[in-house]
């Protein structure tokens, strides 16, 4: 068993090689001995479209029956229709099978304890449980089949409300897990988008769901431009992050869509809490406390973004990757399809084209995220000296990696929690100025990595 696929938030690894059907099955036996042990015995069970995810479906339901779990399967749906299944049941926890936007050889799986993620420590235990053996398995576990759309649509036809249907945009979907859903939920709330690659096909055969990727929005840009759209929607492979094309054809980036959101929850909840990450624009943070909001700066991490909103009673949170998460109205996890509705419904209320709609906010200059490879067992380290350097000096965030703030601008420093890289990003008021700051603290980084050995 290859230990490097237990995660941070997740399991994850290459499909063939680490993630075998004896594998599956232990996990199954791992995970039901776990839920059992804390009282809980009902779990959704859902899978994307990858080509694997049939095969690990089978085995890990396998494991999960033999461990006296009942299962309500929801078959191939992507992860947040997963998640709505767990509360919209009020069962007791869920797993769903997803590589994410990961490549397609690649698969995973992502859990709930309750209706909690399941991340940190409890996945280093799962681990242990399968590398010991410590299972139990009384049987009598049980699977049921749920076809779980028809609520997920109507609640979304209960919950917002359109000024105008006539929306024009297009979802382009990957050929990922989210494009039947989100046809279908757009269409029970009157609207009609062009669906691009919104089948089901684990081949990916036109590009990877991964909206992170410039690449893959060229089809959707071409489309919003060809047809004169109001915007266009991205989905990664489990629609749990969030592309956004304006009408000129330029990115709407996560945190430049926080910034539209919140104004949003803020006009109706005057005060709220919301939560950004440490990588987001400080143009969010200032947004919100302009307009009465309470701006949280927190980590990188669906799993601990979600504990940490329900800590702050938070009503929004966002990440810059286009994870999106509504407690306004929702139950507090990261659903694309949701928050893709969320934005037509503020689009409907006004005749402006999208653009214009953060057309005051001040311009800045930044870099996108910027990855710089780093040993596990160094990239920490790393971080600490460039908090020993700058802490004496300059006012720093510390709660993930090192956010140096510069008066006119701010530089990051962090290890990422899943892969051996240092991420990095900076943001000023004037593209110079960003080049300095970058140029220092890259400078710093390679210094310290040097000393290192790294």
């Amino acid at each position: 068993m290859n230990p490097h696929i237990f995660r941070e938030y997740d399991i994850r690894g290459h499909a063939e090689r680490d993630l075998t059907d004896e594998f599956a099955l232990d996990l199954g036996r791992a995970l039901g001995t776990f839920q059992r042990r804390l009282g809980n015995e009902r779990i959704a069970i859902g899978r994307d479209c990858r080509l694997s995810s049939d095969r690990l479906h089978r085995a890990l339901s396998q494991g999960l029956i033999e461990a006296g779990i009942h299962l309500v399967n929801v078959g191939r749906v992507p992860s947040p229709l997963l998640y709505f299944t767990v509360f919209h049941l009020d069962l007791e926890g869920g797993v769903q099978i997803t590589g994410s936007h990961n490549p397609g050889d690649e698969n995973g799986f992502k859990m709930m304890r309750g209706k909690e993620s399941l991340f940190g420590d409890e996945v280093r235990s799962l681990r242990r449980m399968i590398e010991n053996k410590d299972f139990d398995l009384p049987g009598g576990g049980s699977i049921v089949e749920e076809d779980i759309l028809p609520a997920y649509t109507g609640f979304m036809r209960g919950n917002l409300k359109l000024q105008r249907t006539d929306l024009r945009f297009a979802i382009d979907a990957g050929n990922g897990a989210g494009g039947p859903a989100a046809v279908a939920a757009s269409h029970a709330l009157g609207l009609d988008p062009i669906a691009l690659l919104c089948e089901m096909d684990g081949n990916f055969p036109v590009h990877h769901p991964d909206p992170a990727e410039l690449k893959n929005l060229e089809l959707l840009r071409e489309t919003v431009l060809s047809k004169g759209l109001e915007f266009g929607i991205a989905f990664d492979g489990d629609a749990d992050r969030i592309g956004v094309i304006d009408e000129r054809g330029e990115i709407m980036w996560g945190d430049q869509l926080m910034i539209l959101l919140s104004r949003a929850v803020l006009a109706e909840r005057p005060g709220a809490a919301i939560l950004g990450e440490v990588k987001c624009s400080q143009t969010l943070y200032d947004d919100i406390r302009a307009r009465g909001g309470r701006p949280i700066l927190w980590k990188t991490g669906h799993s601990l973004i979600k504990a940490k909103m329900k800590e702050e009673n938070a009503l929004l949170a966002g990440e810059m990757s286009g994870h999106i998460f509504f407690a306004d109205r929702y139950y507090g996890f990261d659903d694309a399809i949701y928050a893709m509705l969320r934005l037509a419904e503020i689009v409907s209320n006004t005749d402006a084209p999208l653009s214009s709609l953060l057309a005051d906010v001040p311009a800045t200059h930044s870099t996108p995220e910027i990855r710089v490879g780093c040993a596990d067992e160094l990239k920490f380290d790393v971080v600490e000296r460039v908090l020993a350097h700058y802490r004496g000096t300059h006012d720093v965030v510390d709660v993930d990696g090192a956010r140096v703030n510069f008066g006119d601008g701010w530089g990051l420093v962090r290890a990422s929690n899943t892969q051996p890289v240092l991420v990095l990003r900076f943001e000023a008021q004037s593209e110079a100025r960003m080049e300095a700051i970058q140029k220092e603290v890259e400078g710093l980084v390679e210094k310290v990595r040097a000393e290192l050995g790294g």
